[in-house]
């Protein structure tokens, strides 16, 4: 059969591996001599030299594929690079009838390429052959010249059928694998064959007559039957058929009896098959992942199988059968089958039991011989175990509902090892603790209020009690237990620690010490001293005020310290005591004076962030292995030191002075933001935070979470793009509901190789504005939360917590039922093919269709009860739940100091991997949720005057109103204010007399500390407008004022408020200074309204500095500015605009006449404007709307090339 070149996947859609077709076969035409150099008689020839397989084949004429090949076997030769001749290699063969070939290649790089893959080939100690992942859909023919290959490796190709391809330079020649048997016949010493992850819908024949074959690997296929001859293979011992569509097995299978490992799991069987009867060699029985529904204990009395592997079935019941019967079964799987009782007590002889993640309430086992049980993750309130087991040595009951420890434990007299975390349980026997036998305990997360007063001797080494209510340890507890080396009792109720010995002298074993979030005192520190061994100890979040500096000089195997969250003012210097210390955490303190610790010589990390230092003592030389240093969070320190750029990963805020983003764009105290990043045990920072206040204008922001579990560079290349890719499908079109599923998916692409064999997770939330009508209900911001993987995000609503997120695994059904679709196979961890068990994730592209990116998504409306939320990296989440991280930083008011404590708390809990946690503060108020597109303001009752009703134009995603596009930076109000202070900085601005110069920067109670206004580039020329905003009271003071503020005008129950507004404006063609008069009107609703009016002839006394062109960083969205609306604490509305400091970017600033400022004409006093009889307001308005059209179409037709002036009134 012969057959065009053509590609048997549509274009675009194979996937190919890099430097896959290199290690299948390396091909060329060459100049080739055989033997040696100094033999003249042999000169050199043009040959199609290929080297595939084992061996190296050289045709006996130029170009040719057919005829007469010399092979040359490599396996165990030797491949030199010959020096006499440039580009030429020495290909020989082992043993002592060696022959040997010299290769001369045209380039470098050539023969570079072809000399490592013949090194590696003859480097081998078994004649092998590795071409899995090729993207292979036929056999090379050149592949069976290797006729000693004992090893064949063809997993994760296309290969649907075996077919030999012959290649050719005009045409492909492809066989079926029966038609040229004889070529297998070569294969004479294959003993084993990997075809595993193929598509193959049928097992070939002709494999069946390769005799040697003792391993065959056909798993991952289609494979819906067997065919008979496959009784024929007498030699086979291990044949693998997971993951295919089997239903039943051929009886001939039987007759290979030299079987002894058959892999049957995730087919399609609904019973044990018959012929396993058969099998006598077989001794591992492994069904997982198939549709059986009954477990029949009487019929696996005529298996041989010692090991029963059943999990990831739906069991419903369970058949009881005779003991004596089933004395051959010593392991019994059945994790993952939704059993909700169990009783296999007729096994006798069973030593392990797994059944994990079901739904049990009773269990009963056989104690004759068992010595390890794993039943977590169920509902287990009653155990019963007969009779006690004398050889168990680890028994794991974790995430039940045991109210107590079973007696039968205590009397264990073998156990080592006992987890009970996650229960109900209230007391710890006395026997338990005292156990002769016992090494480690988890006892956490249980109800346990208080320990035995007096305990005997111990032999534990690691107690954990944490999460617990203890008021006090036993006071004799470090003494009787010796061997202690790790203890946890982070989150009780503590007050004070027990003495580590009798006498000053005596000291204890204690290495690990963690007992965060308690009430401890400064009195426990001198109990501390006592453990001269330790080396990691965690004080955080308690009470303590002082560190004695003595004590801690007695630490002096102290490597890891943690005294955040506590009220210390400084670190004692005899810290330099501790000479092996490489981390020290006193985050969130009062600490004003840096500590000595830079002098250490191996610390590595600082943290110091939340603290009030104002100046740092640096040593003329840092040490060599620091790699972070954490100073954010202390508004007065100072710092400029060169050497700090060498640190790895130095943080410190932001100065006063340098812009931020989130100044450019004039955020607005809406939300605000801390977060932080902690690397795990091996001081690999495998995750990563995405924080944007300001992202695609003014009042979006975007926040993420990065989680590579054990990689380093997915959740870099996440946090480096994944924000470019959300904005471009924003742009894409900012209405679609699935534009957050469309970024993840595009991010997949991205993510190139790395995401090929590595993945992370990742959590994304987008904050935007949609505003609402007057009359609608709900409110304008709206929070998109989505994810993949571990990270979640979680939102507090009045206290409570709301999840956000949802995390997909295999234990929901129809992530299974698509993982089997797919025919992926499971692991015991419940990981897909052994690497994730998320089935939808970031990156690993190997595993797709399996396992996918696309994400699960929930969208929320804020509203003014929600608080703050959450996004925390896998490791925060597995020690903290939902409800305990939102309590836990409820109540801190600092964004930073929040994200520092959930990272600390993680730690202290068992974390040790790397971490991640973005906190981000919410100030919704039912104003900014109402604000929305204003309507046309009354008329006004001066004559003459040019009051057009141009309203504003929303934004493109249906946002607040935004000024027209022409506009440039307009400086209103500084958006830096809070609401307590918008009332007085307005009346500075209105009043007579020159602002006052501001010693401090006015800053939100929502920003980050050391963040300050600051001037920016506008855009354009410009003119200096007037605006007077109005606001309603009931004296016409202002609510919290005793007395008025200076430019506020009062008038009955109206307040008028006069502010000088600097609005600039761009022409197309030429920047051209302009100057307009708005007139004022009254009897207006408090709403904002735009109000063009044709410039007039320029002013000569008006001069203006040139002004720099906008930031290219700024997008013209952005630049445009956006107007928001914040509600004052008396109930009036006041503007949120850019900066007003923009004044300054005027190099002759007008000098202010009588009755107006710069230059603008007089204005009318507020108490001389009429108003307007409520009979004639609807007559006035027509009056005036006519005017304003007549108005707008002899602007248009006058000044076609110029836009409406950018300025912005806000009435009465």
């Amino acid at each position: 059969m012969v057959s065009p070149r053509h590609d048997a996947w549509p274009p675009g859609q194979r996937p190919r591996s890099v430097g896959g077709s290199e290690r299948v076969q390396l091909s060329g035409v060459y100049n080739v001599r055989k033997g040696k150099l100094a033999l003249p008689v042999n000169r050199w020839s043009k040959r199609q030299v290929t080297l595939s397989g084992t061996c190296l084949i050289v045709s006996s004429v130029k170009h040719a594929h057919t005829g007469k090949m010399h092979i040359l076997p490599l396996v165990g030769g030797k491949v030199e690079e010959v020096r006499r001749h440039s580009h030429c290699l020495a290909l020989s063969s082992a043993g002592p009838q060696s022959q040997t070939y010299y290769i001369s290649y045209d380039s470098y790089t050539e023969c570079l390429r072809w000399h490592r893959t013949a090194s590696k080939i003859a480097s081998q100690r078994v004649n092998s052959v590795d071409v899995s992942c090729c993207s292979l859909e036929e056999l090379p023919a050149q592949l069976f010249y290797s006729q000693d290959l004992t090893h064949l490796n063809l997993k994760n190709n296309f290969m649907s059928l075996f077919y030999i391809c012959i290649t050719h330079p005009f045409f492909i020649l492809v066989l079926p694998l029966c038609v040229s048997d004889f070529l297998f016949s070569r294969f004479c010493k294959l003993r084993s064959l990997s075809l595993s992850n193929n598509t193959l819908s049928e097992l070939p024949l002709a494999l069946c007559d390769i005799t040697s074959l003792t391993e065959l690997n056909l798993s991952g296929n289609r494979l819906s039957s067997l065919p008979a001859e496959v009784g024929t293979m007498h030699n086979l011992q291990t044949l693998l058929l997971d993951g295919n569509f089997l239903s039943s097995l051929p009886v001939e299978l039987g007759s290979v009896e030299g079987l002894t490992y058959l892999g049957l799991s995730f087919n399609c069987f609904s019973c044990v098959p018959p012929v396993l009867e058969k099998l006598r060699g077989v001794e591992r029985l492994c069904l997982a992942g198939n549709q059986l529904t009954v477990l029949d204990l009487a019929g696996l009395q005529w298996l041989p199988s010692r090991h029963i592997d059943l999990r990831l079935n739906r069991l419903q019941k369970v058949l009881v059968g005779v003991s004596e019967q089933l004395a051959h079964i010593v392991q019994l799987d059945l994790r993952d089958t939704g059993l909700q009782e169990l009783d296999v007590r007729p096994l006798c002889k069973l030593e392990l039991l797994h059944c994990d993640r079901n739904s049990l309430s009773v269990l009963r086992v056989s104690g004759h011989t068992l010595k390890s049980l794993h039943s977590a993750h169920n509902e287990l309130r009653q155990l019963e175990v007969q009779p006690v087991p004398e050889n168990l040595t680890f028994l794991d009951l974790s995430w039940n509902k045991l109210e107590c420890v079973p007696d039968w434990v205590c009397e264990s007299s073998s156990l080592e090892v006992l987890d009970i975390n996650h229960n109900s349980v209230t007391e710890l026997p006395i026997r338990l603790l005292s156990s002769g036998s016992l090494r480690k305990l988890l006892a956490g997360w249980n109800q346990v209020c208080q320990l035995a007063e007096r305990l005997e001797r111990s032999q534990l080494e690691v107690l954990d009690l944490q999460h617990n209510y203890l008021t006090e340890l036993p006071h004799n507890l470090f003494i009787r237990a010796q061997s202690l080396r790790y203890l946890n009792v982070s989150a009780n109720k503590l007050e004070n620690l027990p003495a580590a010995s009798l006498s000053e002298d005596g000291s204890s074993s204690l290495e690990e010490l963690y007992v965060t979030n308690n009430s401890l005192s400064d009195k426990c520190v001198p109990q501390l001293t006592g453990h001269g061994q330790l080396r990691v100890l965690h004080l955080a979040y308690n009470q303590l005020q002082s560190f004695t500096a003595s004590k801690l000089a007695q630490l002096e195997q102290l490597e890891e310290l943690d005294l955040s969250g506590n009220r210390l003012r400084a670190v004692p210097t005899t810290i330099l005591s501790c000479q092996r210390m490489h981390t020290l955490s006193a985050h969130s303190n009062c600490i004003n004076t840096f500590p000595e610790v830079l002098q250490l010589p191996e610390i590595k990390c600082v943290d110091l962030s939340c603290n009030e230092l104002t100046e740092v003592t640096l040593p003329e030389t840092l040490p060599p292995k620091l790699q972070e240093l954490d100073l954010t969070g202390n508004p007065r320190l100072n710092l400029d030191h060169k050497s700090l750029d060498n640190i790895r990963c130095f943080r410190v805020d932001p100065s006063p002075s340098a812009p931020s983003v989130s100044d450019s764009h004039g955020a607005p105290a809406v939300w605000s933001h801390g977060y932080t990043e902690a690397s795990g045990v091996k001081n690999k920072l495998c995750v990563a935070a995405l924080a944007l206040d300001s992202f695609c204008g003014i009042r979006e922001a975007l926040y993420g979470v990065f989680d590579g579990d054990r990689n380093v560079e997915v959740p870099y290349l996440l946090q480096c793009t994944m924000g470019d890719v959300l904005a471009e499908e924003l742009h894409r079109g900012q209405r679609q509901e699935d534009y957050m599923t469309n970024t993840f998916l595009t991010m997949q692409r991205k993510l190139g190789t790395a995401g090929q064999r590595m993945g992370g997770s990742a959590a994304l939330c987008h904050i935007r504005h949609d505003p609402v009508g007057p009359g609608e209900h709900g409110g304008c911001f709206t929070l998109k939360a989505a994810n993949v993987g571990r990270c979640q995000a979680v939102l507090c609503r009045d206290g409570n917590a709301m999840q956000l997120s949802t995390i997909h695994t295999v234990k929901e059904e129809p992530e299974y039922q698509r993982v089997r679709q797919h025919n992926a196979i499971i692991t015991e961890d419940n990981k897909v093919s052994g690497v994730t068990d998320c089935t939808r994730i970031m990156g690993y592209s190997f595993l797709c269709p399996s396992v996918t990116p696309r994400p699960s998504f929930s969208t929320v409306t804020l509203t003014p009860q929600d608080e703050f939320f959450v996004l925390g990296s896998r490791g925060l989440w597995e020690m903290l739940s939902a409800s305990e991280a939102v309590e836990a930083v409820r109540n801190v008011p600092d964004a930073l100091a929040a994200a520092k404590k959930l990272v600390t708390l993680a730690q202290s809990y068992g974390c040790s991997d790397s971490l991640s946690a973005v906190v981000v503060q919410l100030s919704i108020t039912e104003d900014c949720c109402c604000f929305c597109e204003p309507p046309p303001p009354p008329p006004s009752p001066g004559l003459g005057a040019h009051t057009s009703t141009h309203t504003y134009s929303t934004s493109g995603d249906g946002g607040i109103p935004l000024p027209p596009a022409s506009s440039g930076t307009v400086s209103e109000l500084s958006s830096e204010f809070s609401t307590s202070e918008m009332s007085s900085e307005v009346g500075s601005t209105a009043s007579s007399e020159d602002p006052p110069p501001q010693t401090e920067p006015v800053t939100s109670h929502l920003n980050l500390p050391g963040r300050a206004s600051v001037r920016r580039p506008a855009c354009g020329g410009g003119s200096f407008q007037r605006q007077f905003s109005g606001a309603l009271s009931d004296n016409g003071l202002d609510s919290e004022d005793e007395e008025p503020i200076a430019g506020v005008f009062s008038n009955g129950s109206r307040v008028e408020v006069e502010a000088d507004v600097h609005c600039l404006q761009r022409h197309d063609c030429a920047t051209r200074q302009t100057h307009t008069h708005a007139q004022p009107s009254t009897n207006a609703p408090p709403a904002v309204a735009s109000h063009p009016e044709p410039p007039p002839p320029p002013l000569s006394s008006l001069s203006l500095s040139p002004i720099p062109p906008p930031s290219p960083c700024l997008s013209g969205e952005a630049r445009s500015g956006t107007l928001g609306r914040r509600a004052r604490a008396n109930g009036s509305v006041a503007c949120q605009g850019r900066n007003q400091d923009l004044i300054e970017e005027a190099a002759d600033a007008p000098v202010r006449k009588q009755g107006g400022y710069f230059n603008a004409p007089a204005q009318p006093d507020p108490d001389d404007q009429l108003i307007i009889p409520p009979e004639l307001e609807e007559e006035v308005r027509q009056i005036i709307q006519q005017q304003q059209e007549q108005m707008q179409t002899h602007n248009q037709q006058a000044h076609s090339y110029q836009k409406p002036a950018d300025y912005f009134v806000t009435p009465l």
